[in-house]
C-alpha cells in the first residue's frame, strides 16, 4: 500500500511545528516514513511528551517516607503499613468526552483502572471531578448526561465503588469541559510491577482486546485546541468494553501471582507506540515488533493505524520465555488474546515490521529522552484588583442563592447513578464530605477526595493552588484520616500564551509549597493543557485528588449533629468574600482576591482535630459557601435545624481558608475549647443545632423548604 506523501500540511495535521519536523529530519538524517510520522507524532506531543510542563513538574516535592513509588510510573504508590500499599492516580479525558461525552468518560474510567491494575494493584475506589459549561448553554444537557452516564456505565459494570469527586459549571467549560478521573487500589506492598523492560530476547507481549482504528490519534487530538472542525475527530474518540477490562483485570492478576512477568504496562495514550517506547527506554533496551502478530478486528489495518491506535482493553508484555504456556494459559482461559508480537534487543532502535517490510526504524531513545521541552515564556498573573461591593441580601436569601445552583445543590442526581457500594467495604458514600473505604478484612480505612476551587486559581493562581491542596488535606481531616499524599490532574489553556503559562506556573509553585508543608507528595499526576476552543480558554483547574489513612476505623468522624449539639468554628474567621460563592451565585461578582492560605494553620489547625476527634459528633471543612453553606449541609443531612448567632454577610458566607465547622455535645464542647487554648488553636461557639428551621441572626427559613430546593435544583437545571 503506497504511503501518503509528508507534506506541511501533513506535518502540521499531526500537531508538529515546523521547527520540530526540523529535528526529526536532524535526528533521523533522512525524510521519515508515514508510520514513523506518526510515531514521532505521537511521543512529542503535549499529551505524552509534557514538553511544556516537565520544566515546572520537576520542582514539586514528590517523596516522603510513605512513598515507595513517585511519578513516572503508570501511578504512584504509598505504604499504608501491615505490608500494604494503595497505587493510585487521576487523568483527564477532557477532549474525548466532549466530543462523544459517553465513550469519552467511559473510556477515561477504563483508563485510569488500567492505570491502577496495571502495578498489581486490584481496584478498590474511584472518583471523578467533572467541569462544564452552563446548563443554560444547548450543549451542556447532552455533555453532562453523557458523562455521568459514561462514568456511572463502565465503573458500575467494571465493578469500582464511586466513592466521591467533584461537579462545577462555568462558562469558561462551555467549549471545553473536563473530564478528570481518579481511581486507587490495594497492593502488597513488595509485590508492585513496574513498566521497565529487562533482558535481552525477551518476548514483547499483546494482552487483551483485539485492535481496531478506534482512536487513532486520539493523544495528538488531546494536545490542540477545539475549533469548528471539532466533529471531524469524533473517530479520535476510544471505544470501551467494561466486562472485558474486568477480565483482563481478573488475567493479570493471576499472571502477576505466577511469576511470568517481567515488565507491564498498560496501552493507553498513542497506543501500542507509547507502551512500547516506555518499557524500552526505561530498561535502556530497544524493541522489535512484528505488527501481522497483532490482534485486529479489522481488515488490512496498516502499520501506522496498529501502531496509533488507542483501542481500550489492552496491555503490553515483557514475559519469562520459559512462563509462554502458563501465561497464555491464563489469558485463553479468560478469552481474552495472547499474541508474541515482538522482543527486546540490545541495539537502541525501535524497529517495527510488517509482512516483512520495514516501517519504522528510529533510535527508540530519540523518541523519548529527545522529545521537544520548553522553556515557555510566561507572566505573573496580576494581582487582584479589590472586591467590588455586593449589593444588600439578606443571610436566608443568599443561602438559596447558593442552594438553588447546580454548583452547591446536592450531587445526588449524579452519584445515586453510580454503585458506591460494590465490593461492600464503603464506609462512607459521596454528597458529605471525603469517601471512606474500609480495607477488607481489616479494621483500617483510607479516605479518598477531589478538589480544587478554579475561581481562586484565576484571580491568583499561587493561592489557589496553595488552596486545592489545603481542601484537599481539610476534606480528609474532617473524617478523622492522616492525609498521606496527592495526584494531580493539571487542567489549563493553551501554554503558547505566555499569560496561561503563568497561571500553570503560579499555581505549580502554590501546590509544591502546600504539598510540602502539609506533608502530602504529590506521586503521580497528569498534565491537560489547550483546553480552549475558537482561543477561549477554561478555568484554570489544577484539580488535587488525595488520599488518607484512618489506623483504626473506630476513629472515623461519620456522625451528624444531635438536638442540642453546639456547633464551633475551628480556625480564624475574618470574612473573606473575594472570589466567593455567594458573590458568584448571588450576583455574578467574580472580583477580588482569593483567600490567603496559611499552611501552618492549616496543619496546626488539622492536627488539633484530628487529636480531639474523640469529642466530635461531626465535622465538616468551611470552604465554598464558607459558614452558611457548611452548616446547612450538616443539618440537611441530620433532618435537624440550625442556629447560628451572627446575621453578618462576611461572617456567614467569608471564605477564609484553615477552618473547620464541628458539632459536640455541651460538654465535649467545653473539652474542645480548653483543649483548643491549650494548644493555641482558635476556636469559636457560633450557634446550635436543633429545632425545624435555619436561623440565621434573625433571618429564619423551614428546613424543609430548604432542603427542598437544595435536593431537586440539581436535576431542574440539568432538565433545562
Amino acid at each position: 500500500m503506497n504511503e501518503p506523501q509528508i507534506t506541511p500540511d501533513l506535518i502540521s495535521a499531526h500537531g508538529l511545528k515546523p521547527d520540530e519536523y526540523a529535528r526529526i529530519l536532524e535526528i533521523i538524517g533522512r525524510e521519515p516514513t508515514f508510520t514513523e510520522l506518526g510515531i514521532f507524532s505521537a511521543m512529542w506531543n503535549e499529551h505524552c511528551s509534557y514538553k511544556s510542563s516537565k520544566k515546572w513538574l520537576r520542582t514539586l516535592h514528590t517523596t516522603g517516607d510513605q512513598v515507595i513509588c513517585g511519578p513516572g510510573e503508570n501511578a504512584g504508590v504509598v505504604d499504608i503499613g501491615d505490608g500494604q500499599a494503595i497505587v493510585f492516580k487521576m487523568e483527564s479525558h477532557n477532549h474525548p468526552s466532549y466530543i462523544e461525552p459517553h465513550q469519552g468518560a467511559a473510556t477515561g474510567v477504563g483508563g485510569i483502572l488500567r492505570d491502577v491494575f496495571t502495578m498489581g494493584a486490584r481496584p478498590i475506589a474511584a472518583m471523578d471531578s467533572l467541569s462544564f459549561g452552563m446548563p443554560s448553554h444547548p450543549k451542556t444537557n447532552h455533555i453532562v448526561k453523557g458523562v455521568v452516564e459514561g462514568v456511572g456505565s463502565y465503573g458500575n459494570c467494571f465493578g469500582v465503588p464511586n466513592v466521591g469527586g467533584e461537579v462545577r459549571f462555568h462558562p469558561s467549560y462551555n467549549g471545553n469541559c473536563l473530564v478528570n478521573a481518579f481511581a486507587a487500589g490495594l497492593a502488597d506492598a513488595d509485590k508492585i510491577f513496574y513498566s521497565a523492560a529487562s533482558g535481552v530476547g525477551m518476548p514483547v507481549v499483546y494482552l487483551g482486546a483485539k485492535t481496531g482504528r478506534d482512536g487513532v490519534g486520539g493523544a495528538t487530538m488531546a494536545s490542540a485546541e477545539f475549533d469548528d472542525t471539532i466533529e471531524d475527530k469524533r473517530p479520535t474518540v476510544q471505544v470501551g468494553d467494561p466486562f472485558t477490562e474486568k477480565c483482563l483485570m481478573e488475567a493479570c492478576m493471576e499472571l502477576m501471582a505466577s511469576g511470568s512477568v517481567i515488565s507491564i504496562q498498560d496501552m493507553g495514550a498513542a497506543g501500542l507506540t507509547c507502551s512500547a517506547v516506555e518499557m524500552g527506554d526505561k530498561g535502556g533496551l530497544g524493541i522489535k515488533l512484528n505488527l501481522e502478530n497483532v490482534p485486529q478486528r479489522e481488515t488490512n489495518m496498516t502499520a501506522y493505524e496498529m501502531m496509533l491506535s488507542e483501542s481500550q482493553e489492552r496491555m503490553l508484555m515483557v514475559l519469562k520465555p520459559e512462563m509462554e504456556a502458563i501465561a497464555r494459559a491464563i489469558f485463553v482461559k479468560w478469552d481474552l488474546d495472547f499474541a508474541i508480537v515482538g522482543e527486546t534487543i540490545a541495539e537502541d532502535r525501535f524497529l517495527i515490521l510488517h509482512n516483512g517490510e520495514v516501517k519504522a526504524d528510529l533510535k527508540l531513545s530519540e523518541l523519548s529522552s529527545s522529545a521537544p521541552e520548553y522553556d515557555r515564556p510566561w507572566v505573573e498573573t496580576p494581582k487582584a484588583g479589590a472586591m467590588t461591593d455586593l449589593p444588600h441580601i439578606s443571610p436566608i436569601e443568599g443561602l438559596k442563592s447558593l442552594i438553588s445552583s447546580p454548583n452547591y445543590a446536592s450531587k445526588a442526581w449524579v452519584y445515586e447513578q453510580y454503585d458506591t457500594q460494590v465490593m461492600g467495604d464503603t464506609i462512607r458514600r459521596p454528597g458529605m464530605g471525603a469517601g471512606v473505604i474500609r480495607i477488607h478484612g481489616t479494621n483500617k480505612g483510607v479516605a479518598f477526595t477531589s478538589d480544587v476551587t478554579p475561581r481562586y486559581v484565576k484571580a491568583n493562581p499561587f493561592e489557589g493552588g496553595k488552596q486545592a491542596v489545603a481542601e484537599a488535606y481539610r476534606n480528609l481531616t474532617a473524617v478523622g484520616a492522616l492525609p498521606l499524599a496527592t495526584t494531580d490532574n493539571l487542567n489549563f489553556g493553551n501554554p503558547e500564551k505566555p499569560e496561561i503559562m503563568g497561571q500553570f506556573v503560579g499555581a505549580i509553585k502554590g501546590i509544591d509549597a502546600a504539598v510540602r508543608a502539609l506533608n502530602v507528595p504529590i506521586v503521580s499526576g497528569n498534565v491537560s493543557l489547550y483546553n480552549e476552543t475558537d482561543g477561549a480558554g477554561i478555568l484554570p483547574t489544577p484539580t488535587i485528588g488525595a488520599i488518607g489513612l484512618i489506623s483504626n476505623l473506630d476513629d472515623l468522624i461519620s456522625g451528624v449533629p444531635a438536638e442540642g449539639h453546639i456547633a464551633l468554628v475551628i480556625g480564624e474567621t475574618k470574612g473573606h468574600l473575594g472570589q466567593s460563592a455567594l458573590a458568584f451565585e448571588a450576583f455574578g461578582n467574580e472580583t477580588g482576591d482569593a483567600p490567603h492560605v496559611d499552611l501552618d494553620a492549616e496543619l496546626k489547625n488539622g492536627t488539633f482535630l484530628r487529636d480531639n476527634r474523640k469529642l466530635l459528633s461531626s465535622a465538616t471543612d468551611l470552604a465554598d459557601g464558607g459558614l452558611a453553606l457548611a452548616a446547612f449541609e450538616m443539618a440537611q443531612e441530620a433532618g435537624v435545624g440550625v442556629t447560628l448567632q451572627s446575621d453578618e454577610i462576611a461572617a456567614l458566607f467569608g471564605e477564609d481558608q484553615a477552618r473547620y465547622l464541628v458539632a459536640a455535645t455541651e460538654a465535649n464542647a467545653d473539652a474542645l475549647e480548653t483543649a483548643a487554648q491549650a494548644a493555641g488553636v482558635p476556636i469559636a461557639r457560633v450557634g446550635h443545632f436543633g429545632g425545624d428551621s435555619v436561623m440565621f441572626g434573625g433571618d429564619t427559613a423551614a428546613l424543609d423548604a430548604l432542603a427542598a430546593t437544595y435536593r431537586t435544583a440539581f436535576a431542574a437545571a440539568i432538565s433545562g
